[in-house]
């Protein structure tokens, strides 16, 4: 189904669902493992790929998500969803905050242009599972926004190298209708990343 010599690990922020995202990664064919965000990056295995999971931590707040600044120095695709999204968009430069409108529950993002590489073979709109007091309100430089909805206008962004992905929605949802797709797409990404060096 995957290449089974994938290696993607996923980072726990104290998310409600990061087991669903390691969880996806498995069906998917990738080897993975869930690690502390206090993990010394000198204990990580070598990764292909990592996603930041979301968790309780109000980044755009505080600023801080663990040792998550450390790892965005891995030179290998990342993906920060919720909470890792926002401290993703601080760590290069953007600016998160407290949202206002918070979203929790059924929302629906519009893609724009195609999307990006997250969004390959999906639709341009979508129904997605929110679950958010903060959010992104500056990208950083050299990043777009690939996505929004009516209330959050940053639902998802990427950099220009296509190596740095972040998604203010939950895939790893069963809510989100196309969630195991867009983790199939970051996979993919990884995977070309690996193989194209």
């Amino acid at each position: 189904m995957g290449d089974a010599h994938l290696v993607i690990d996923v980072i726990d922020n104290g998310g409600q669902w990061t087991h669903r995202e390691w969880r996806m990664l498995r069906y998917l064919g990738v080897d993975t493992k869930i690690l502390s965000n206090k993990t010394p990056i000198s204990e990580f295995r070598e990764v292909d790929g990592l996603i930041l999971s979301g968790g309780a931590a109000r980044v755009g707040l505080t600023g801080r998500l663990g040792n998550c600044a450390e790892y965005l120095n891995l030179d290998v695709p990342i993906l920060g969803i919720c909470a890792g999204h926002q401290f993703m968009a601080d760590f290069y430069g953007g600016n998160s905050a407290e949202a206002s409108k918070p979203e929790f529950g059924e929302a629906k993002i519009t893609l724009i242009e195609d999307g990006g590489e997250l969004f390959q073979n999906t639709p341009q709109n979508q129904m997605v599972w929110e679950s958010h007091n903060d959010e992104v309100i500056n990208i950083p430089p050299g990043f777009k926004i690939t996505a929004f909805s009516e209330s959050c206008q940053i639902q998802a962004m990427e950099n220009e190298n296509r190596t740095r992905f972040g998604l203010q929605f939950h895939p790893e949802v069963d809510h989100s209708e196309y969630g195991e797709q867009i983790i199939s797409n970051f996979v993919k990404v990884c995977s070309l990343a690996k193989n194209n060096p």
